[in-house]
């Protein structure tokens, strides 16, 4: 269900991006490439995904003032490389024995920030990103034979917080002399232990996010603007 509603909100984005621009506000749809990481697991090593959402743009008074808002709808947090644990099971426990588990942790992850633009169409940005957690899996993996023909997934959904919220701050540049697609890097410092057991170690987020994100209409709104 959530992935069909993340999917419905991208395609009402494309639909409706016109009708979502006007002189003060740009919107468009952004995603790409994420590296995550869970600060207090140890072994552990990143999770390389993708994200996808859409952004909205407020002009402020001031031209190179912005506020920069919108959704990750789809944004998988987490690690790999974690040692595996105990499954109550010996069958699976020997199967598994010498593997490692993939923590996929999958949010709506709401970022809020004021986006500085210069002359040369480089831009910074810093605020902070909220998150709603929907899904938290343990993937169980091993190799047999040099091939990855193992896998076990584990909810683990009752043992992370709903909500996560940490610092956001990025640059980026603004292609076609400052009206075409950005491309970015940005990277996320969650300051809210996930984890909810308090025997556990904390475990924190920790995200590098390179993106690109896409205009949706603005043309065609910017025309319709001029025409009326």
């Amino acid at each position: 269900m959530c992935s069909f509603s993340s999917n419905g909100q991208v395609l009402i984005s494309l639909l409706l991006g016109d009708k979502l621009n006007s002189g003060k506000i740009e919107f468009g749809l952004d995603g790409g490439w994420s590296l995550a990481s869970l600060d207090g697991i140890d072994p552990s090593k990143g999770h390389s995904n993708y994200n996808l959402g859409f952004y909205f743009d407020f002009k402020l008074n001031n031209p190179s003032w912005l506020l920069n808002t919108g959704v990750r709808v789809k944004s998988t947090m987490g690690a790999e490389g974690i040692s595996v644990y105990s499954l109550n099971n010996v069958d699976l426990d020997n199967s598994f024995a010498g593997g490692s588990v993939t923590r996929k942790i999958n949010y709506f992850n709401v970022p809020v920030s004021m986006k500085y633009m210069f002359k040369n169409h480089v831009y910074a940005h810093a605020g902070i990103q909220l998150g709603l957690r929907y899904k938290s899996t343990d993937v169980f993996v091993n190799t047999i034979n040099d091939k990855e023909d193992l896998s076990y997934q584990v909810d683990i959904k009752n043992q992370y917080h709903p909500l996560d919220a940490g610092l956001l701050a990025g640059l980026g540049y603004r292609l076609t002399g400052g009206n075409g697609m950005n491309i970015g890097v940005q990277y996320y410092y969650g300051l809210v232990d996930v984890r909810i057991s308090d025997g556990s170690p904390d475990e924190f987020n920790r995200v590098l996010y390179v993106n690109a994100g896409i205009p949706i209409g603005k043309g065609k709104a910017a025309a319709k603007a001029a025409e009326e």
